[in-house]
């Protein structure tokens, strides 16, 4: 099973405000490759804006406090923001958490098409996502 770093998540009540910010003063740049891939249907159409170094993106989305209410899941990825790690098996790294003993909420694909993701805690609270890119 390979882990790689993906993305920084982080959360605002001022999306445009942080893409401005990210892109004039870091000169990071929108990311080509999620275009149309939100999905905005499964409890979260807030604003998002997706950029990127040219290897590791940073994803700014409006904070949420309700998600997790409206979807039924523990953790709630935009309420502080998250670090996401991608996979190529997800189901060997939901063993692997099963067999530590560190509970998951798996939103399974819900955000973005195509990305089954599940989103857990480390020991200081902090959310940790990890996906799979199921079309590729």
């Amino acid at each position: 099973m390979k882990i790689t770093l993906h993305h920084l998540n982080l959360c605002s009540g001022n999306v445009p405000g942080m893409e401005d910010f990210y892109s004039a003063v870091l000169e990071l740049r929108p990311e080509p490759s999620l275009a149309g891939a939100r999905v905005t249907t499964e409890g979260y159409a807030a604003p998002v804006a997706f950029l990127s170094d040219g290897q590791t993106q940073l994803h700014l989305a409006e904070t949420d406090l309700k998600v997790g209410f409206r979807t039924g899941q523990v953790v709630n990825p935009l309420e502080r923001g998250h670090i996401a790690f991608r996979t190529d098996d997800i189901a060997a790294f939901k063993r692997r958490l099963e067999e530590r003993g560190i509970p998951y909420s798996d939103y399974g694909q819900w955000a973005m098409g195509g990305w089954h993701q599940i989103f857990f805690h480390d020991p200081a609270g902090n959310v940790i996502e990890v996906h799979q890119d199921m079309n590729g």
